[in-house]
């Protein structure tokens, strides 16, 4: 018996061999080979899939997954989504384009967030976001630059045009990065959202390079339990070598398709209401009280007029305004939080500056320093406790965004306390082997 045992050992040992032995050939083959036009048309039928075991292999990081990754990203462009350049009715839309149509537990269904989504490309990164995001309690504005063209914001319209709860922006800018039309896309904004008939609780803004990292029942139970009540606005008293951005005047300048942010020789005026001018994030997560605070305080009215001719006023004017904190001189700031520093996990984002601290390097590249993501910060990127994460650029690494949709829907369904309609799903089955937690 014992010589048996050994001989049945020893022949699976030896199988096991053999299937290493050709297993790390064709994969050198498929790596290294120049490949004829049979064998190509093979490798584009296996990567178009994506197979849910290779997402499933880059959330862990096992380094051979982000061969094969790049091997397939670079051989293959997923199909465009349905129903984005072509006319279809509201119904297809929303079925082909996977939108979750009630809410998902009674938790979430009372209590409901607006959105601020500021964009001007990327039409398809748009829909990949909106439709994570989207909750049929919630709200959402859109803002659409004024310089983008004319199909664009066609398209945008028109799948605005199929939801109760999505609106285009009353009023629009010629956003220009680091000015003051940045800021006051946002404005534009909550002045729509106060006035809807719409009741939220919370509002959060976002850019079109942006995607969620946890769901919307995550989201809801993280404000609940550290910020209830409370606005996150995370940053810090303003920085010496940030003190440029407010003491002198800066201007806008647009033209044919040029646009960017230049200081004069102007010197700025102090602050009024003798504020201290603190700098943070451009992102938010405001209570309504604090929006409506904002829109009609005399402070916060004249802290963004003196804004206007300001560097990147986005990331001084809410962290201000939060950390507002004088019951015995005005009323206090709803939600303040005036002893808050860089708390709040509202953005995940790889600095290039943090490269060995916070993170250990971009594995895509870097635009303006901060990392579009690629296939190698996705294992970051899940195991951030941050609510969301930029940057994304879909048409560069595809399959970056598409293990993401995929591994952000799975945990969406899993959390689910209401029947899965079928259109919800991605695909009719999943192979994933991960953990969503």
């Amino acid at each position: 018996m014992n010589a048996l045992e050994a001989t049945k050992s020893g022949f699976l040992v030896c199988i096991a061999v053999c299937m290493f032995i050709y297993a790390f050939i064709y994969l050198k083959d498929m790596l290294s080979e120049e490949p004829n036009e049979h064998k190509f048309n093979t490798n584009i039928a296996e990567c178009g899939f994506y197979p849910d075991e290779l997402c499933s292999a880059l959330f862990v990081g096992k380094t051979a997954s982000f061969k094969i990754g790049n091997f397939c990203q670079n051989t293959y462009q997923p199909k465009p989504l349905s129903c984005i350049q072509t006319s279809c009715n509201c119904s297809v839309v929303l079925k082909t384009l996977h939108f979750i149509t009630r809410p998902l537990s009674d938790e979430e269904g009372n209590f409901s967030l607006a959105y601020i989504i500021t964009i001007h490309k990327e039409l398809e990164m748009f829909v990949k976001l909106l439709r994570a995001v989207y909750m049929p309690q919630n709200i959402y504005c859109i803002h659409v630059d004024e310089k983008s063209p004319k199909n664009y914001k066609t398209a945008v319209q028109t799948i605005v045009n199929c939801f109760e709860n999505i609106f285009i922006s009353s009023k629009r800018e010629n956003v220009v990065y680091a000015g003051f039309s940045r800021l006051q896309a946002d404005i534009n904004c909550m002045r729509d959202l106060v006035h809807s008939k719409i009741q939220w609780n919370y509002v959060i803004n976002l850019c079109g390079q942006d995607y969620p990292i946890k769901t919307n029942k995550d989201i809801i139970q993280y404000i609940k339990s550290k910020w209830n009540g409370k606005n996150m606005t995370p940053g810090v008293v303003q920085p010496l070598h940030m003190k440029h951005r407010t003491q002198v005047s800066y201007r806008e300048y647009v033209h044919s398709g040029m646009s960017y942010v230049y200081p004069t020789k102007n010197i700025k005026a102090k602050p009024p209401h003798n504020l201290t001018i603190y700098f943070g994030s451009a992102y938010y997560i405001l209570t309504k009280e604090f929006v409506e605070f904002t829109l009609t305080d005399a402070r916060a009215k004249d802290l963004l007029e003196w804004s206007r001719d300001t560097y990147s006023p986005d990331e001084h004017f809410w962290v201000t305004l939060n950390r507002l904190n004088e019951p015995y001189v005005f009323k206090d700031a709803p939600g303040a939080t005036p002893n808050a520093d860089w708390e709040g996990n509202i953005r995940a984002i790889k600095w290039k500056d943090q490269e060995g601290t916070v993170h250990k390097g971009c594995k895509g590249h870097y635009i303006r320093d901060i990392c579009v993501y690629g296939l190698g910060d996705l294992q970051w990127i899940i195991e951030s406790p941050h609510l969301f994460a930029n940057k994304f650029e879909p048409a560069t690494y595809p399959l970056v965004m598409d293990c993401l949709e995929r591994r952000y829907r799975l945990k969406v369904l899993h959390q689910a306390e209401v029947p899965i309609e079928d259109h919800w799903r991605f695909q009719e089955e999943n192979y994933f082997n991960m953990k969503l937690d």
